[in-house]
């Protein structure tokens, strides 16, 4: 370019040659340079929070005079601007304060643009990663305000005044202090706001002040992908505590649910300790969640194996007091509109019962009430009640034997009442029949204990599902409640404020009529 115009060549070694690119370029050692300095935002790659780096893509645009670069374009064939390599002049050595990996100054020594009046425009892009104070107290619902602290390594606020280059005299702060002409939004945040401060600090050791701009990114974090990644899952996992209540006892299962739930709550946390840093100042809002949420499925593993207890215990190991009977199988049925079942059994049974058409298959109730019941036997075998012989099998064999001796039958008959005490009226069977009657009331007896073990059972059973109805409302309101007394006390969830960075970026609003265009 310098070959193809000579008098551009001409100039750049008139003003190269002589220049001495360490001295400060100004005509007074005492005097100030004025700098000016903004910043143009290309993209926010990243913002780390685990390392709590911000990485972003920006042009810092910086803007000063040099009295030793000065020409008259007449001379020199009407040329008023040449770019010279930024290398080959004086600049001002503008760092950023709170870099994150070592690369405190513009790595990319682009050329400089200089005006035949002096006026020197620099605007290197960089890759900055600066560090940034992450506050994941309500994370992934949160605001992170970020800031980039630039000013100079070498020169104080005597030898080199900073300045934002859109700063209105009398004051230190500019609004809209970062430009978002062509920033790329991002898929993970939206930026509010880009003030820009211009402090000026002593310190103890010096008299001088040092100057440094100070840009402040306040963003708001897209919340989709936490929401459908993470939000959703754990609510589900904490609404799959309450179905643990629902599941039958009987099942074998409920213990094993419960410890299912606290694995899958186990490998959530794992995943946010990987995103969140290893701070101890605040619990995130997610981690509080999950806390919550694990606190309520390790007291549904206490209360299920509570619950199981009381289920599986028989009449051999507990007794039922009268108070449980009371609050347990009164109370709190009608409470939590329970309605226990009522046993219909008898009423269905059948016997088989011998009629003059034969054998016939009838409702035991039917028969039991069509038969005239006897009181005893007193009245049907009154007449008979000195009979001392067997009335099935004829005379027992003591009565045969007591015939064959010298004891008449009259003899042994009054031996006999005389053995019975008085005001007693005995019947006689034969041995065949006493014994069979022993065992059909041994059978009655093992079969009345054994109702009585299967009643006292299934009212364990019946208190087990009152409990685990009752658990189950309880665990349904504190999920409930402690859902929305978490997740709701993020305030973004409140916050209406429109990102900025749709409507200053020319990129977004350009693709935005691009996809309206071809839709």
């Amino acid at each position: 370019m310098l070959e193809a115009n000579p008098d551009a060549k001409r100039l750049y070694d008139d003003l190269i040659s002589p220049y001495n690119k360490l001295v400060r370029p100004v005509l007074n050692v005492s005097e100030a340079l004025n700098v000016r300095i903004k910043l143009k935002l290309s993209q926010l790659i990243e913002v780390n929070l685990k390392e709590q780096i911000m990485t972003t893509n920006v042009w810092v645009e910086q803007y000063w005079e040099d009295y030793k670069l000065k020409w008259d374009p007449r001379e020199y064939g009407g040329v008023d601007m040449l770019h010279v390599p930024s290398d080959h002049i004086w600049r001002p050595d503008i760092v950023l304060y709170n870099n994150a990996d070592g690369n405190f100054e513009v790595t990319l020594t682009t050329k400089a643009q200089v005006n035949f009046k002096g006026l020197i425009e620099w605007k290197p892009p960089a890759i900055y990663k600066s560090s940034c104070i992450i506050d994941v107290e309500y994370f992934p619902f949160d605001k992170q305000t970020c800031v980039m602290k630039f000013g100079s390594w070498t020169y104080d606020g005597f030898k080199v005044d900073l300045r934002h280059k859109e700063e209105i005299q009398g004051t230190n702060r500019v609004e809209i202090g970062i430009d978002l002409s062509e920033f790329y939004l991002s898929v993970e945040w939206d930026v509010l706001e880009v003030p820009a401060v211009r402090n000026e600090k002593y310190y103890t050791c010096c008299e001088e002040p040092y100057i440094d701009i100070t840009f402040n990114i306040s963003m708001r974090r897209k919340t989709l992908f936490y929401t459908v990644n993470l939000i959703i899952p754990c609510m589900g996992i904490s609404f799959l505590t309450v179905l643990v209540f629902y599941l039958p006892s009987d099942s074998g299962e409920k213990v094993t649910l419960s410890i299912s739930i606290l694995l899958a709550l186990t490998v959530f946390f794992l995943l946010l300790a990987e995103i969140i840093p290893p701070t101890s100042l605040t619990v995130p809002l997610l981690g509080k969640y999950l806390l919550f949420t694990m606190i309520l499925v390790t007291l549904s593993i206490c209360v299920t194996v509570v619950v199981l207890n009381v289920h599986f215990r028989t009449r051999s190991t507990h007794r039922m007091k009268p108070w449980v009977k009371h609050v347990f199988m009164q109370m709190l049925p009608r409470l939590l509109l329970i309605r226990r079942p009522s046993d219909n059994s008898t009423d269905s049974r059948k016997v088989m019962i011998r009629t003059c058409n034969g054998t016939e298959l009838r409702d035991y109730n039917s028969q039991r009430d069509s038969f005239p019941r006897r009181n005893s036997y007193d009245t049907e075998y009154a007449p008979e009640l000195n009979y001392t012989g067997c009335r099935i099998h004829g005379p027992s064999v003591r009565s045969l034997a007591t015939m064959g001796s010298p004891m008449t039958s009259e003899q042994a008959i009054i031996q006999e009442q005389e053995r019975t005490p008085p005001g007693v009226r005995r019947l006689h069977f034969c041995p065949e029949f006493e014994r069979a009657m022993e065992s059909v009331h041994f059978i009655a007896d093992h079969t009345r204990r054994y109702e009585e073990h299967i009643s006292m059972k299934e009212d364990w059973k019946y208190v087990a599902m009152v409990l685990d109805r009752l658990f189950l409302w309880i665990f349904t309101v504190a999920v409930l409640v402690g859902t929305c007394g978490i997740i709701l006390h993020a305030p973004t969830l409140y916050d209406n404020q429109e990102p900025i960075d749709v409507k200053h970026s020319e990129v977004a609003i350009s693709t935005k009529h691009h996809k309206l265009f071809y839709s």
